[in-house]
């Protein structure tokens, strides 16, 4: 997708809302049409079903009639796919929509002519019922749009999406190959030694998000002052999320710039993020330490950047067994869970190898990498366990 900051009027702004309202509520009805589904009973009803219906509920509701109707159309498209993406096992059912999360709607049947360029900097984009609404041009927008996403942030922020198809970046086409291990205080770290960081908000940011969390908690629940509180978090957590997203598109652009093959470690993010508070009859333990690792899992966009990689380099990124990647010596391959000393030290008490913990890990998930390449018929990538040319690089004084 290619977003672009939007820039409605206040007017514009309050159409917007009412074609996000219409969304949530078609979306929310279908959601409760098939809650009432069990097994034994007839079939909830399906999208060409849905869309009769909606055009009797048009009928019935000048509230719904006033609205786009390729707006309604879509919401219901949308959750006919989320449910087949929760029957295809690789999503989870479809929830209730709330007002101020989530918000948006989509548009298609876009003519070539409903995207035009008003300025160097300035683009427009026609919304049904609405007219023109001006966003950022920060960039060229693909040609044959058909369709398009306007979504609102909590932060209040709106933003216009253009569906297109990411261009996959050449490899230097050297047979280079990179290992990356992901971590909570390291982001990301390379066998080639780098250690990268996500950039998070600043001490003072983090301090004034402090006090807005405070005084929050001191709000009475429904007032303008705690409404204004709440915009004043989100707009710091966007900026947050910003910031990781920036950094997520960097990393992966160099990444698959500068090497051939990309080794990533193939963790199953979702089930490591689960919570631990168990339930009434059997709580769990240590739920709050638990709860603090998830943040930090989530917080350096371990997903974000595997599926950034792959959209770039795509057949370039190899998945490899993450067990004991952290435990096993890069230089001999002894596995031993006390040679890790550290979070940031590893030494082997078998050959004295010595280096970042990280990086040793990341070692490890390269050598893997050429092993799943070979095993499956492709020529063979990068060494053996013997790294002695980096060694003398990474040795920890």
């Amino acid at each position: 997708m290619s977003r672009f900051r939007l820039q409605p009027t206040p007017a514009q702004e309050s159409a917007l809302l009412e074609h996000c309202g219409h969304a949530r509520c078609v979306w929310n009805l279908a959601v409760e049409q098939h809650a009432h589904w069990s097994a034994g009973r007839k079939a909830a009803p399906r999208f060409v079903e849905q869309c009769r219906q909606l055009t009797q509920a048009r009928a019935a509701n000048p509230w719904l009639a006033a609205g786009s109707v390729t707006v309604q159309q879509q919401a219901l498209r949308d959750f006919a796919q989320a449910m087949a993406n929760f029957f295809g096992r690789t999503h989870r059912r479809p929830i209730w929509r709330r007002r101020g999360q989530g918000e948006g709607f989509r548009i298609v049947g876009v003519d070539p002519g409903d995207v035009r360029r008003v300025s160097r900097k300035v683009g427009e984009v026609r919304v049904p019922k609405i007219g023109w609404v001006r966003f950022r041009w920060s960039r060229a927008v693909a040609d044959g749009v058909k369709s398009f996403r306007i979504t609102r942030g909590r932060a209040g922020r709106w933003h216009v999406a253009f569906p297109v198809v990411p261009e996959p970046i050449a490899g230097p086409g050297a047979g280079a190959v990179v290992g990356v291990d992901r971590g909570v205080v390291v982001s990301a770290a390379l066998s080639t030694g780098e250690l990268l960081s996500v950039p998070t908000l600043r001490r003072t940011e983090k301090a004034r998000l402090l006090r807005l969390q405070r005084k929050l908690a001191r709000a009475q629940r429904g007032s303008n002052r705690r409404s204004k509180v709440k915009a004043a978090i989100a707009r710091l957590k966007a900026r947050e999320t910003d910031r990781r997203k920036d950094w997520v598109e960097k990393t992966s652009t160099g990444l698959a710039q500068n090497f051939d093959m990309i080794a990533v470690e193939d963790l199953k993010i979702s089930n490591m993020v689960r919570s631990a508070k168990g339930t009434v009859d059997t709580p769990g333990r240590g739920v709050s330490q638990k709860a603090g690792l998830n943040r930090g899992i989530l917080a350096n966009g371990w997903g974000l950047l595997v599926t950034r990689l792959e959209q770039k380099a795509p057949g370039r990124v190899v998945r490899v067994d993450p067990r004991f990647t952290s435990q096993r010596c890069s230089a001999c391959g002894v596995v031993d869970r006390e040679a890790r000393e550290s979070q940031a030290v590893f030494r082997c008490r078998s050959c004295g190898f010595a280096c970042n913990a990280d990086v040793n890990a990341a070692l490890n998930i390269r050598f893997a990498a050429g092993h799943a390449v070979t095993a499956r018929g492709g020529p063979p990538l990068g060494g053996p366990a013997n790294r002695e040319p980096q060694r003398d690089l990474l040795l920890v004084r």
